[in-house]
């Protein structure tokens, strides 16, 4: 099993604060036995974007800075490892972006969110322009890890490149209400994909978060069983606190290798309609159509 720390806590108000109280939560996920700890969406300001385009670039921290690092730094302390999220210092705008350390204190994985939410205030930041996968070496041995950042889920399209790129595990900050619909969203990615899929909230203490952080294995079927089983292995409550998430990596590679989603039967000769930018119908909103398409 890959134990998996979702830290589903509150921001202090402060990068000083958030620094302190991710520190503390990262000891107790790694006193819990856990392998890897995630951070809820841009934990370094508690997803706070001024309006004030120089306001938001002072918000942003350096990708190489003493806040990133100092979670690197604690990676190889514990053992574990720490998937940070902060608000990213870019040009010409701050991005959206996760840092993945390994348990010896390596970068292996930087995450730039691609699918920015540009209908509110995530317009003032650069998008990311790519999916990457890493190999994560664990105490329980390596696993391929990509990541989406909240919004993305809301894209067939992300998930589907990182599976297609090796990932058996993806990692998803996020800030926003959990509902019935966007975990089914995160419940479908895993299941077509046949993939883990662990996602870290705010608890439902800072506005427009309500916790519900989860887990889903993709696992749907397995030798044996009438029917099928329920792939979530973990949904957690509202409040403040360490969510495990256990998926069982054997039985997932074992899946992969008998069923039939994922890569087994595409045919991607025709999806070709997918990356047609000159397709505009139906379903654009109209104001976006220029926007989006020139």
């Amino acid at each position: 099993m890959l134990n998996i720390a979702l830290l589903q806590i509150k921001p202090e108000g402060s990068l000083r604060g958030n620094l302190e109280k991710g520190r503390e939560f990262c000891r107790r996920a790694a006193e819990l036995g856990a392998d890897i700890a995630l951070f809820p969406e841009m934990w370094s300001c508690g997803y706070t974007i001024p309006q004030d385009p120089e306001e938001l670039r002072g918000l942003a921290v350096e990708r190489d800075g003493d806040f990133v690092n100092a979670f690197g730094e604690l990676a190889g302390e514990l053992g574990m490892a720490v998937g940070v999220t902060y608000l990213e210092a870019f040009e010409p705008l701050p991005r959206n972006s996760l840092t993945l350390f390994d348990r010896h204190g390596k970068r292996v994985l930087h995450y730039a969110k691609v699918h920015t939410c540009d209908f509110g205030d995530e317009r003032r930041l650069t998008p990311g322009e790519d999916f990457r996968v890493c190999t994560l070496d664990t105490a329980q041995g390596p696993v391929r890890v990509g990541a989406m950042i909240c919004f993305d889920r809301e894209f067939p399209e992300s998930a589907r490149i990182l599976m297609l790129r090796g990932a058996e595990l993806i990692l998803v900050p996020n800030a926003c209400p959990m509902e019935i619909n966007r975990l089914s969203q995160l419940r479908g990615r895993a299941y077509e994909n046949m993939l883990a899929i662990a996602t870290c909230n705010y608890p439902a203490s800072v506005p427009d978060c309500n916790g519900h952080s989860s887990c889903f294995d993709g696992v749907a079927y397995l030798p044996g069983m009438t029917g099928s089983r329920d792939t979530c292995l973990l949904e957690a409550g509202e409040d403040e606190g360490i969510f495990m998430a256990k998926p069982d990596l054997d039985m997932l590679r074992a899946y992969r290798a008998r069923e039939v989603h994922g890569n087994a039967f595409r045919r991607p000769e025709v999806y070709g309609d997918i990356v047609k930018r000159e397709i505009r119908e139906p379903f654009i909103r109209a104001e976006r159509r220029e926007e989006r398409f020139t």
